[in-house]
């Protein structure tokens, strides 16, 4: 079930398209502070700051700039597609006669995203170390106002970061597959999940219910990059399980209690 998912979905041409400009972004990001190499960008602060200094400082920045909102925008086209096509084509009463269970069919659909999720982050990531690499150099990972990090360190903590980022996106493309499998359309799904992003992103920090969100947490990971040290970690990872848990649930009762193909 979840080769044929990914194969369906990933040489789909909206899904080569987004992956696409996924990638683009922190091409462009790049291009746009290359008079900068070495030195600081601007009066940024934080990653944005540092970027033009090295190929690690660049990718961090880069991820710190899509994750919120374009990542999240391409890991819920890509749950809602994942929800929602096998009504659309048609083919998922033949899914239902083979017989094929719904527990199995959800796992399917969710195991191709997990796998488009961590396609996504690592396009995006792989695709700003290059061009980084390319622009700036190999260099120690430069911090405003704090010692350098040396690239293996900095590579390490890179990658704890995108695995971070990964769970967050699970919970946002979690969301948009059970919403495929509920509405009419993947261009429904699509929009809710999209409008659920920006109404959360919101109300984050205009009250004490806020830590309850999701997204309160997908920028936590910036820490690891801070002397402080990253905060929350282990609460923004228990948040987004919590959330991909309850979804998976329902969109099993959905499968289990209506007929997402009449």
């Amino acid at each position: 079930m979840t080769r044929v998912e990914l194969v369906k979905q990933l040489l789909r041409p909206r899904s080569l398209f987004a992956l696409a400009a996924l990638a683009a972004v922190p091409i462009l990001f790049a291009m746009t502070t290359t008079a900068r190499a070495g030195h600081r960008n601007g009066t940024q602060i934080g990653l944005n700051g540092a970027l033009s200094f090295s190929a690690l400082n660049l990718a961090a920045a880069g991820l710190q700039f899509i994750a919120p909102l374009l990542l999240a925008l391409v890991v819920a086209l890509l749950g809602s597609a994942l929800g929602a096509a096998d009504r659309g084509w048609g083919t998922l009463r033949y899914l239902y006669v083979q017989p094929v269970s719904r527990a199995r069919l959800l796992i399917g659909k969710w195991s191709a995203l997990v796998v488009c999720c961590a396609l996504a982050t690592a396009l995006a990531l792989l695709a700003a170390t290059l061009v980084g690499l390319a622009i700036f150099g190999w260099h120690p990972f430069h911090r405003l106002g704090a010692s350098n990090l040396s690239p293996p360190t900095a590579l390490g903590r890179l990658l704890e970061a995108a695995g971070y980022v990964l769970v967050c996106m699970l919970s946002i493309g979690t969301i948009a597959l059970t919403l495929g499998l509920l509405l009419p359309g993947p261009a429904e799904a699509l929009g809710v999940s999209v409008g659920l992003v920006v109404i959360a992103n919101i109300l984050d920090g205009r009250g004490s219910f806020d830590v309850t969100l999701p997204v309160h947490y997908w920028q936590s990971w910036t820490g690891l990059f801070d002397v402080t040290g990253a905060k929350n970690l282990g609460v923004g990872l228990a948040i987004q399980a919590a959330t991909v848990a309850v979804a998976l649930a329902v969109g099993l009762i959905v499968l289990t209690y209506r007929d997402p193909a009449a």
